[in-house]
């Protein structure tokens, strides 16, 4: 359906909503199969990821009256609005209710979900039962809906709208490319790994940032130096010092922790580097090493323990190098534990003596905490062994990055097979 080209990737959510239009536009058609016409539709997911453009487009496609309900009024008063926006409605029918930021509706938490606004909705899609009246929803969180709302009869497709990746996300950054003057050779696919899990409006804001980059730098067009500052800026917050509020001395020690995250993360599982940096970032730490999780992360032990080595390699690499204790590593060693915490007790990953319960004691807690750091020093001595093993990858990267401040992936690779040809 044209409408939907305004929705740019998302190919499988396009799909549904195409299937989902049809049956409410040709409902002969599919009555003489005994279908029942769906009564609503929920689009949920983080802010800025499209939601409101699909539900625009899918009322658009569907061509019906659409009366649209938002929270502008004080508690009392927007009940009265919902009960009104409804009765509209099946006076128009056939008619869509177009309920946007519906969790904006009311103040529940996870304990009290039963709100006077969610019960008149509930109340308000019953009333409207065989009068051709689509209620259409958006919402950030759905958390805290009672369960009585989302049910089948209320709302019948429920669909999770996730920040765009892969070729959705490259589809995305080259729309926006396409309203700029640009120059021919962007890497879209390297700018999407960068801005993997971002929203719609993030990528949007990066390529208009990087315009605001190419203009002041008195550039005709936009290129990937302005893009790369650009995404530097908006999704890890660094300023324009690009590490120069460090010594060289620091700088150097940071150049080897993020080289020795991205060397490892480069043996274990080839193409997954994405952006390797030499500057402060929202004044917490001086570098940045941007990986991607494998495919497979979720459902491979050993995906989860190889990321677990690739985080262990900043400090293993500045240890390695200068014989000194990494204070920079707090944050990775956070999240290595945290994974390697799930792997000995959520998934019984080295045995059922660490795996606790409910009715678990102390003795079962301190063998798992034990198991923990057990593994840590593992995968620790591992990443050691890799940066070894690797040692002329790993200077080559950190002396590249000590001299450029920034290195895409494709350049990480690059020093990679020099490397390997060297030897």
């Amino acid at each position: 359906m044209k409408a939907f080209d305004k929705v740019i990737g998302y190919e499988s959510v396009k799909k549904e909503l195409e299937r989902l239009c049809d049956v409410l536009k040709n409902g002969d058609k599919y009555a003489r199969l005994g279908v029942e016409m769906p009564r609503g539709l929920m689009l949920h997911g983080d802010p800025g990821v499209g939601k409101t453009t699909m539900a625009n487009c899918f009322i658009e496609a569907l061509g019906w009256k659409v009366c649209l309900c938002r929270k502008a009024k004080s508690d009392g008063a927007f009940v009265d609005e919902i009960k009104r926006t409804f009765e509209e409605a099946k006076a128009q029918a056939p008619a869509v209710v177009f309920l946007d930021d519906l969790d904006k509706f009311a103040n529940d938490d996870e304990e009290h979900t039963n709100s006077e606004e969610f019960v008149t909705v509930q109340s308000c899609i019953d009333g409207a039962r065989g009068m051709r009246v689509f209620v259409l929803a958006t919402a950030n969180n759905i958390r805290n809906f009672p369960q009585s709302l989302l049910r089948s009869g209320r709302f019948d497709a429920v669909l999770y709208i996730d920040a765009p990746d892969g070729k959705d996300a490259e589809e995305i950054i080259a729309h926006y490319l396409s309203k700029k003057k640009f120059v021919a050779d962007v890497d879209t696919e390297a700018i999407a790994r960068i801005l993997n899990g971002k929203s719609c409006a993030d990528l949007e804001r990066v390529v208009n940032e990087a315009g605001i980059y190419a203009g002041f730098a008195n550039k005709e067009q936009i290129d990937m130096d302005a893009i790369v500052r650009a995404c530097m800026r908006v999704i890890f917050e660094a300023p324009e010092d690009e590490g120069e509020s460090f010594s060289l001395s620091a700088q150097k020690r940071i150049a080897y922790h993020e080289a020795g995250h991205a060397v490892i993360a480069e043996v274990l599982e080839p193409g997954s580097t994405n952006l390797v940096t030499v500057c402060t970032h929202n004044s917490r730490t001086g570098g940045i090493a941007s990986v991607s999780r494998s495919p497979d992360y979720f459902t491979s032990a050993t995906c989860m323990e190889d990321r677990v080595i690739s985080l262990l390699g900043g400090k293993a690499a500045t240890e390695l190098v200068f014989g000194e204790v990494d204070t920079g590593a707090g944050s990775d060693l956070h999240r290595a534990s945290e994974i390697v915490l799930r792997l000995v007790d959520d998934y019984a990953g080295r045995g059922f003596s660490q795996y606790l319960t409910n009715g678990s004691g102390d003795r079962i807690t301190d063998s798992r905490d034990a198991a923990v750091s057990v593994e840590l020093e593992r995968c620790y001595l591992r990443a050691k062994k890799i940066l070894t093993e690797n040692r002329a990858f790993l200077d080559a990267l950190a002396r590249e990055l000590f001299e450029k401040k920034v290195l895409l992936g494709t350049e990480v690779r690059n020093i990679k097979a020099a490397s390997e040809e060297a030897a």
